[in-house]
């Protein structure tokens, strides 16, 4: 039986400083920055109520409290959404544990997304993958014609992770920053911090024989990390505005 996306907890990782597109905030947290009328943030919240996700936390940290302001005062319509804050930097990987323990929730998975990125993925794809019970997570791949301004990821011939490789230009399936997780599987993750996905949790679940699939999709991908991309965010909201509820 797949897993039903109403059952599935959103952690969105929002903590980051956005060092290289700073100049252009104006005092606000990256996540935050007005697109098409509404902080960049609140998008990626209606892009998952689209998709069934009505449980989102918040994984808060530089300026918290403008994120925990907003979504207070003008929540997302069936959305429960619910800021943690860090008290300190905790990597990727870090910041999703503080979330899930602080949150409450014991869902049958969680998902992982960037507050700073949108991809259009079907998400009920990636969440048929842990209806074999051998799957202990899914992330999210998007194939890509030139991956050269990311890291991609090494896959299998049975579309399973095998690591992650350093930027190189060329086709390549980069990572979108978004993953499916058993909720078992947070047992397993080390227990030092700073802690990041890419470079310590999912190299050590691999290197102990724990099964991670790709689920590749070619699907509209953004995130806001430098000016020029920032510059695009307004024209790639509009032009799929029916990937967001209303």
């Amino acid at each position: 039986m797949s897993l039903k996306l109403s059952r599935v907890v959103a952690v969105v990782l929002a903590g980051g400083f956005g060092t290289r597109v700073s100049h252009l905030l104006a005092g606000l947290p990256k996540p935050m920055v007005p697109v098409a009328g509404k902080p960049f943030l609140e998008w990626v919240v209606r892009c998952l109520a689209r998709q069934g996700i009505h449980k989102v936390v918040l994984s808060t940290g530089h300026l918290a409290d403008v994120v925990e302001r907003h979504f207070q005062t003008q929540p997302v319509n069936g959305v429960a959404t619910r800021c943690v804050a860090e008290t300190q930097p905790l990597g990727t990987a870090g910041g999703f544990l503080n979330a899930v323990h602080l949150s409450g929730e014991t869902p049958e998975a969680w998902l992982v997304v960037n507050g700073d990125s949108l991809i259009f993925a079907n998400l009920v794809l990636a969440a048929e993958e842990l209806s074999n019970p051998a799957v202990a997570g899914v992330i999210i791949g998007c194939a890509m014609a030139d991956a050269s301004r990311y890291g991609t990821l090494a896959v299998g011939p049975d579309a399973e992770l095998q690591g992650f490789t350093e930027k190189r230009p060329g086709r390549g399936v980069i990572n979108a920053g978004m993953y499916l997780l058993r909720d078992s599987l947070i047992r397993q993750f080390p227990g030092t911090l700073p802690l990041s996905f890419e470079q310590e949790v999912f190299p050590g679940l691999i290197a102990r024989g724990l099964l991670l699939k790709v689920c590749a999709v070619e699907a509209p991908f953004l995130d806001i990390g430098t000016p020029e991309s920032l510059r695009q965010a307004e024209s790639f909201v509009e032009q799929n505005r029916a990937q967001f509820c209303d």
